[in-house]
C-alpha cells in the first residue's frame, strides 16, 4: 500500500509516495517544484495558487491506489478567508518587513514575559502573533472581513476537503496557542484586538478530515519539523535531533513543555509533536545563508551545485573566519549575501573570506559552533543528557557539515533519513490507517528501512579553541 505525502518547504515543495509492505518503508518522488516568493510593491508574498496548482499536479501524477493524503509545510504563515471561503489577499511571506517594530508594539500591550508564560514559544519577529498584530497596528481591513484563519497546510486541507480546522503541531508554532490550556491563547489575542472568533477548532495529528476524489485526507503532523521528528530513527533515549534545511531546528522530544525562567532567558521554544509530545528546541538560521550565497553567485554568472560548494569548503583553510548565523544582517534575502558575510568578518576584526570556498567554510564552521552552543543550552535547561545527535532532512546529506557538527559538539552524529519530513508525514497517515501500531513501532520500521551515516567526533581540542572564538564573535557566553 502507499500514501501521498505533500511536503512544502520554504525553498521547494514535493509530492511523495510513501509505501509500506508490512516490513519496510520506501519513498518515491512523484513531483518536485520550486517555491519562489513574489515581491509586489514592497511586500513579499507566497505564490499560494501556484503551490496549489503544483499540489494538484503531483496528486494527479500519483495516479490511483493511494490509501490517503497528508499535507505538511513550514510554520508561522497563514491565510485569512472571508465568510464565503475566499482568500482575503495573497498570504504574506514570513521574511516580509511588515513586522518591523511590531514586537515593541505588542510588548506595550502584553508583557514579553507574560506571552512566554502563556505560550512557551521563542520570540522571533516572524512569528504568527506578530504578523497578526501588524494587521491590527496598521488597521488592515482584512481583519474586519476575516471569517476564518488557517495555517498553510490547513488551507490546502480545506481546499481538498472543505474542513476548517487547525492541526495541533502547526497551531503551536504561532505563539497564539497555550500548552497550559490546550487551546488558543484568547487572553493575549483579545488584549491585542485580534478577533478570536476567526480561530477554528484545533485537532490532533491523525484526524481524518474528509476525502479528495474518494481518497481520505488526514491531518498529519503538519508542521514540517514535527513530521521530520516522527521519522527520527532513534533507538536510545538520550538523543537530540537537528532538522537541517533552510532553517536548523535543534531540540529534544519531551512529554511536557519547559516553561520557566531559564527557558525564557535562553529564548527557546516548546512546539507540539506527535502524540501530545513537545519539541523543546531552538530555531537557528540554517543553510539559508549558503542558499542565498549560491543564488547570488549564480546571478553573477558562477554556477555552483551544493556539492561543488561543499568540495570547495573542504579544501579551504579551516577556522579562518566565523559569523553568527543568527545575526539580523543575514535575515533578509538578497544577492549581496556574500558581501554581508565578508562585512561581518571585517567588522569583527577577522580575515575576510574572498573565495566561494572560504565563504562557505565560514558558514559551515559557524553553524557547527552554533549547534554546540544551542545544544549545551538545551541540555542545561532540560537537565537531560544527550549522547547522540540525529541529523535529518536535506542537510544530513552534507557529510562535511555533519562531521564538523560531531567534532564541535563532541557527540556521535547519525545522519538520515534525508527526506525525513515526507517520511514522517507518511508514517502518521499509516498509523491513522492502522497499518502501524504507534510511534515506537514506526521508528523500528524506519531503522530497517533507511540508510544512515555515522560520524564520530574528532579533533575536539581544535574545536574547543574555535568555539571560544565563535562565542566572542557572536557576543554570547559559553553555554557549557
Amino acid at each position: 500500500m502507499h500514501v501521498i505525502a505533500v511536503d512544502l518547504g520554504a525553498e521547494s515543495g514535493r509530492v511523495m509516495r510513501v509505501g509500506f509492505d508490512g516490513e519496510r518503508l520506501e519513498q518515491a518522488e512523484i513531483h518536485r517544484f520550486s517555491n519562489i516568493p513574489v515581491p509586489v510593491r514592497g511586500t513579499l508574498y507566497w505564490d499560494v495558487l501556484r503551490l496549489w496548482h503544483e499540489i494538484m499536479s503531483g496528486i494527479a501524477q500519483a495516479g490511483e491506489g493511494a490509501s490517503s493524503i497528508g499535507v505538511d509545510s513550514w510554520g508561522v504563515d497563514f491565510a485569512l478567508l472571508d465568510r464565503t471561503g475566499g482568500l482575503l489577499g495573497n498570504p504574506v511571506h514570513y521574511r516580509d518587513s511588515r513586522t518591523e517594530g511590531t514586537m515593541d508594539w505588542v510588548f506595550e500591550r502584553v508583557p514579553r514575559r507574560t506571552i512566554f508564560e502563556r505560550t512557551g514559544i521563542q520570540f522571533m519577529a516572524l512569528n504568527t502573533l506578530f504578523q497578526m498584530a501588524s494587521l491590527v497596528a496598521t488597521n488592515s481591513p482584512q481583519l474586519e472581513q476575516a471569517a476564518i484563519y488557517l495555517t498553510f497546510p490547513d488551507l490546502f486541507n480545506h481546499w481538498l476537503t472543505g474542513a476548517r480546522v487547525c492541526e495541533f503541531t502547526h497551531a503551536t508554532t504561532t505563539q497564539m496557542f497555550s500548552p497550559r490550556t490546550g487551546a488558543w491563547d484568547v487572553e493575549t489575542l483579545s488584549a491585542l484586538n485580534i478577533p478570536t472568533g476567526i480561530f477554528p477548532e484545533i485537532v490532533p495529528p491523525g484526524t481524518r478530515l474528509g476525502a479528495y476524489q474518494g481518497v481520505p485526507v488526514i491531518a498529519v503532523t503538519s508542521h514540517d519539523t514535527a513530521s521530520a521528528v516522527v521519522a527520527v530513527p532513534a533507538s536510545r533515549p538520550n538523543y537530540a535531533y537537528l532538522s537541517s534545511g533552510t532553517w536548523s531546528l535543534l531540540g529534544m522530544e519531551l512529554n511536557y513543555p519547559v516553561i520557566n525562567e531559564a527557558s525564557y532567558q535562553a529564548n527557546v521554544t516548546n512546539e507540539g509533536g506527535y502524540g501530545g509530545t513537545y519539541r523543546f528546541l531552538k530555531n537557528v538560521v540554517g543553510l539559508w545563508i549558503a542558499q542565498q550565497c549560491r543564488a547570488a553567485w549564480r546571478h553573477a554568472g558562477a554556477e555552483y551545485s551544493y556539492d561543488d560548494l561543499t568540495r570547495l569548503a573542504a579544501a579551504a583553510e579551516p577556522f579562518r573566519s566565523l559569523i553568527d548565523p543568527d545575526a539580523p544582517v543575514f535575515n533578509a534575502p538578497g544577492d549581496d549575501m556574500p558581501e554581508r558575510v565578508q562585512a561581518f568578518c571585517e567588522r569583527t576584526g577577522q580575515p575576510v573570506p574572498q573565495t566561494a570556498g572560504q565563504i562557505t567554510r565560514a558558514i559551515y564552521e559557524s553553524l557547527a559552533c552554533k549547534y554546540r552552543y544551542t545544544l549545551d543550552q538545551l541540555v542545561g535547561i532540560a537537565r537531560r543528557p544527550v549522547e547522540v545527535l540525529h541529523i535529518i532532512g536535506g542537510g544530513a546529506r552534507n557529510a562535511l557539515l555533519c562531521q564538523m557538527t560531531a567534532d564541535s559538539t563532541g557527540r556521535e552524529v547519525v545522519a538520515g533519513p534525508f527526506e525525513a519530513t515526507a517520511l514522517g508525514n507518511g508514517i502518521v497517515q499509516l498509523i491513522a490507517l492502522g497499518e502501524l501500531a504507534d510511534l515506537h513501532e514506526a521508528r523500528e520500521v524506519v531503522r530497517r528501512s533507511v540508510e544512515t551515516h555515522h560520524y564520530a567526533p574528532r579533533h575536539s581540542s581544535g574545536w574547543d579553541e574555535v568555539y571560544e572564538r565563535f562565542c566572542r564573535v557572536a557576543g554570547v557566553s559559553n553555554a557549557e
